[in-house]
């Protein structure tokens, strides 16, 4: 149920956005991205029951022949040792992949990642359930300093009337 009232997402320092995704370029060959598509899956239920790994947050969507994640990290050095841990799903999911890849387009894969300093973004919900940001981390009240864009990145500009 969306909340009626403005909200702001907020964090303790810094935060790692990280997004990663699949498209799937021949759907005739399911034998080539069903692995991973499910391999995919596996990190994501293997990162949501751990949550000292780091991942503070995330949700998917699927759009056509891509699926994407868009995920919140406690920090890069967290996202780091997760990409690279021998004994997590993701690195052997992903050296397979690789060897995999090697003459096969059927699928590709892509991630974006983007490091951001505490206080060096903004984000505010209205109608909104708790969602993004404000669901990874913590869901504030948009009222005074919170409720305008300059306000919430500290910047101290006044709200415009009606916001």
């Amino acid at each position: 149920m969306p909340y009626p009232d403005r909200t702001a997402a907020h964090t303790e320092g810094d935060v790692v956005v990280f997004l990663i995704g699949t498209r799937i370029n021949k759907l005739h060959r399911p034998d080539k991205w069903v692995p991973v598509v499910r391999a995919m899956g596996r990190a994501m239920a293997e990162l949501s029951a751990h949550p000292e790994l780091g991942l503070l947050g995330s949700r998917f969507r699927r759009a056509g022949r891509c699926v994407d994640a868009v995920q919140y990290w406690r920090s890069f050095d967290h996202l780091h040792a997760y990409a690279r841990a021998r004994d997590a799903a993701h690195l052997p999911a992903w050296q397979a992949y690789n060897r995999a890849a090697r003459g096969n387009d059927a699928v590709g894969v892509w991630h974006e990642t983007f490091l951001v300093r505490a206080g060096e973004y903004e984000a505010v919900y209205r109608n909104m359930p708790t969602y993004g940001l404000a669901k990874a981390a913590e869901a504030v009240p948009a009222v005074g300093a919170w409720e305008g864009t300059a306000g919430r990145l500290g910047r101290g500009v006044e709200p415009l009337a009606g916001s």
